[in-house]
């Protein structure tokens, strides 16, 4: 029978294998991290991360930001309308004021935000919105760093998206009469004609207007120096063309191309990751149309669906291609743009885009060989 000594040694060479093998496993380990994709050290959204905190830091909006920053140095603050393209900071101004206004202290108790994602029906402005704006504020002064003036906000986000009923009842409207010495609206929306008369006539008006591509690239480039990013000049004009004054799209495509590509990003890989049609098939597209061929034309159109390209995407680039082409006629170009504002209606419908992106072909050849718009049959 063996001592208990004996077992000890018995299990000392099994030990001294498993402790000389820990290196060669540490190393191993080490060169597997080394060899991974780079990961980026932050996975906070770039478009939270770089949301401007203060007014006076929203870009290229000059007369909103000058009578905004009159009004909290005042803290007398109406009712208010910001409407304008997505991505031109509108969002960020309504949110830039009450922080500024309220601070982290006091804005949770006396912000009311409200977006596309929630149920903004006739139900939701009879009860979340009136029970909110009902509640009495605290109307001492406040000692700090904040204004804190003696009313509430509520931020309704995307207005132009609110059922009809629950913008024209009367309880909305109520609410902003009757609250209004404790409650103020700000509406946000991308189409102000979306917002009922009876609502806008009770608010100050601000539109926001698209970012040059010089602004952008100035904030794209900033934001390319503080993540260690290397962009090119002729990325940065892709980036600017592609998100059409965007600043939000711009760098939510940034973004998506540093985790995809790392650190040097081109061009094309921008486009990649938009989900842009490639200039050349547009091309292509175009030139198969011109030279009157059905079949080649409803190949291009074959090819644009298998590729998986969204149809909405190439007819709104086509539609910049044919406005700057010099070879069509300005007839031409109405009898085209006028087919493709009725192909856009259909797709939004979610009409087959296969057969609406061979209608566009269809009525482009006809346009260019000046062939009748309606066919004539002898029975």
């Amino acid at each position: 029978m063996k001592t208990r000594h004996q077992f000890s040694l018995v299990l000392q060479p099994a030990t001294l294998c498993t402790q000389k093998n820990q290196p060669s496993r540490a190393r191993q380990r080490e060169k597997r991290r080394k060899t991974m994709a780079p990961v980026l050290q932050s996975s906070q959204p770039w478009v939270e991360k770089y949301r401007p905190k203060q007014v006076k830091d929203v870009a290229y909006q000059d007369e909103v930001v000058r009578v905004l920053t009159n009004t909290l140095e005042t803290s007398s603050c109406p009712h208010m309308l910001f409407y304008g393209p997505p991505g031109t900071g509108k969002t960020t101004t309504a949110l830039a004021i009450a922080h500024q206004l309220f601070g982290p202290e006091h804005y949770k108790s006396r912000v009311l935000e409200l977006n596309a994602s929630d149920d903004r029906g006739i139900n939701v402005v009879r009860t979340k919105i009136k029970d909110f704006a009902a509640v009495a504020v605290d109307t001492r002064p406040h000692h700090g760093n904040y204004p804190c003036p003696p009313f509430k906000i509520i931020i309704l986000d995307e207005a132009d998206s609110m059922t009809e009923d629950a913008q024209a009842c009367n309880a909305l409207r109520r609410t902003m009469e009757t609250y209004s010495k404790v409650t103020r609206f700000f509406f946000i929306c991308n189409y102000i004609s979306r917002i009922i008369e009876p609502l806008a006539s009770r608010c100050a008006k601000f539109r926001f207007k698209p970012l040059s591509e010089e602004i952008m690239s100035g904030r794209i480039l900033h934001i390319c120096k503080e993540e260690g990013i290397y962009l090119d000049e002729k990325a940065v004009s892709t980036l600017g063309s592609i998100s059409q004054g965007d600043l939000r799209r711009a760098i939510t495509y940034l973004q998506g191309a540093a985790r995809l590509y790392g650190s040097s990003i081109s061009s094309d890989d921008l486009i990649n990751v938009s989900g842009v049609v490639p200039q050349s098939a547009v091309e292509s597209f175009l030139a198969a149309c011109k030279s009157g061929n059905f079949d080649k034309a409803n190949k291009e159109v074959s090819n644009v669906i298998s590729d998986g390209y969204p149809v909405s995407q190439m007819v709104s680039q086509l539609f910049d291609v044919v406005v700057e082409a010099d070879d069509i006629s300005d007839e031409q170009k109405a009898r085209i743009c006028k087919n493709m504002g009725s192909v856009n209606k259909c797709l939004v419908d979610g009409a087959d885009e296969y057969l609406q992106l061979l209608d566009v072909a269809s009525n482009i050849i006809k346009a260019l060989h000046n062939m009748p718009e309606e066919f004539s049959y002898e029975c």
